[in-house]
Order: C-alpha cells, then structure tokens, then sequence
C-alpha cells in the first residue's frame, strides 16, 4: 500500500480536546452567567416553573406511601385522642351535672328558709356583656376600657368579672366606652370574706398584685385560703371569687401581718368580660340621720317676739 493513501489522523480515543483548566473556566463562567441572568432578568423562571410541572406527577406518585402511612399514624393518633376526650368531657358532664342539682337543691333550701324566717329574697343581678378595647396607657394604674358606657346604661361603680372572678369596678363612664379600674390598680379596694373562717377585711391593690391590709398579726389566715366578696358594700354581690391567699408574713414588731394575694382573674390577656348592675341600684335607700332644728326663742308678755 502506497504510503500517501495512509491515514494519519489520531482515532478518536486518543484525540485530545481542549484542557481540564479551559472547560473549568468555561463552564464557571457560564454557571455565573446563569445565576446572574437568573438573578436579575429571571430568564431561567420559565423554565423551573414548566420543569416543576412536568415532574409534579412524579413527585406525587412518590409522595403518596409517605402521606398514606403519615395520615394512618394521625388518624390513628386522632381517633385516641378523640376517645380519651370524650371520657373527659363525660366525666366533667356528669360533675357538672350533680353540681347543678347541688345549686338547685341549695337555691330551693335557700328559698324555702328566707321564706321561713320572713326574709326579703336575694337580690338578681343584672348584667350585660362587654369587650375589652385597650389598656391605659399609665404605667402606673392597671385600668382598662371597655365598649359600653351610658348609651349602653353602664353605671358607675358597676362591678366587672369574667369566668375566673372579679376584675375590677368602673370609675369612669363616658357616652360609649368606660373605664374599669382593675384590682390590681393601687388605688383599687374591695371587702373580702375568708371562706375558711368567714372573717371579714379589706383587700388592695398593689405593685405586686394584691394584699390584705389592717390584719392583725394573730389572724387565722394561711397560704391558700379563697377570699370572695362579702356583699356587705353594696356594690358587689356576695360569693364572687377574688383572690386567693399566697404568703402570710407575721412581723413581730408590728401589729399587722402582711399578706399577699394572687387575684382569683387575671386581667393579662382577658378580651371579654361581664358588667354586673351594682347592688346599690336596688338596695333601699338609706335613712336619713336626723338633723335638730333650734328652737326659736321667743319673749313671752310682751308684744315683740
């Protein structure tokens, strides 16, 4: 074979393309190109998002073993939980129920002894819902505002409570809105009565939260006695929660124990409460202390007074 017609190009197996180094620039170049043109111009967005479509179904198919196994264990878990709730709520129904036949049995009692001893019957309080708008703005007061005022026929000195006790008393009525002084408020008070002992006094707000003042370092009071209302002022109706006894500190120097209370209510995060007519509204009027007029001195024989 003539030595012209040989073919001396390389096979391709040994041909050698362009270096390792040439395509790492290239190929970052074009990677950075790629971000950049994605980053700014979103030219790659179409094709992720028609990319994304075509591989849903797939993604779908592969999905479902894990949700079906996910949503059995749930199903499951909810079906437990379930179960476990409603012997809950059938053991606090059937509570709920002797506790109503109890308050009816006692409301009857009740009746039947103020009857007896020729009693005036209790008092029916009226009361009508209201909703929370906003906190004072002073650091020092704890007060809030609520949506009724005197278009609605809120009082003054009205007591306000929520499911948990007593939250305040309103100071403040305006045409639509009121103002309610929280317990807590320093200048906040209210008579108490230790269901424990059935003993008397007074609490008041503090920095803290509430204390028990003007109590004698000898008291029969301990850490846990429930306070409520006594009913003695007129203006809340008796047997509403109001705190509850934490620390009892007799100080020997003193005559007085000091006693802190944690409010029955707590007024952090309450948004809707209930503004009872205050008791004053149908108490009797009181009587009237009577006043001594002077007698007039008159001059008796002769013709001038």
């Amino acid at each position: 074979m003539p030595l012209g017609t040989l073919d001396r190009t390389p096979p391709p197996f040994f041909r050698q393309g362009p270096s390792a180094l040439t395509k790492l620039i290239f190929f970052a170049a074009l990677a950075i190109f790629l971000m950049v043109a994605d980053a700014r111009f979103k030219m790659v967005e179409p094709l992720r998002a028609g990319l994304a479509i075509v591989l849903l179904p797939a993604q779908r198919a592969l999905q479902a073993p894990i949700e079906m196994v996910g949503g059995g264990a749930d199903y499951f878990q909810g079906l437990r939980s379930a179960l476990q709730s409603e012997r809950q709520a059938r053991a606090q129904l059937a509570q709920q129920a002797d506790k109503v036949a109890r308050a009816q049995q006692l409301a009857q009692e009740n009746q039947r002894l103020r009857a007896l001893l020729e009693l005036r019957p209790a008092l029916s309080v009226k009361s009508q819902a209201a909703e929370v708008m906003y906190e004072a703005a002073d650091p020092y007061s704890r007060k809030l505002f609520i949506d009724r005022g005197m278009a609605q026929g809120i009082a003054l000195g009205s007591p306000v409570i929520n499911d948990a006790g007593v939250l305040g008393q309103v100071t403040r009525v305006y045409a639509l809105t009121a103002e309610v002084t929280l317990l807590a408020d320093k200048e906040a008070a209210i008579p108490v009565l230790n269901v424990r002992t059935q003993q008397r006094s007074a609490a008041f707000g503090s920095s803290a939260g509430m204390e028990l003042r003007f109590t004698s370092a000898n008291a029969d009071v301990k850490p846990g006695d429930e306070l409520q209302t006594s009913g003695v002022d007129g203006v809340y109706p008796a047997g509403l929660p109001v705190a509850r006894v934490l620390t009892v500190e007799r100080r020997v120097e003193s005559g007085f124990a000091r006693i802190a209370l944690a409010p029955a209510a707590a007024p952090d995060g309450v948004r809707h409460v209930l503004v009872l007519e205050p008791l004053s509204v149908q108490l009797p009027p009181r009587p009237e202390a009577p006043v001594d007029k002077p007698e007039k001195a008159t001059r008796r024989g002769s013709g001038r007074p």
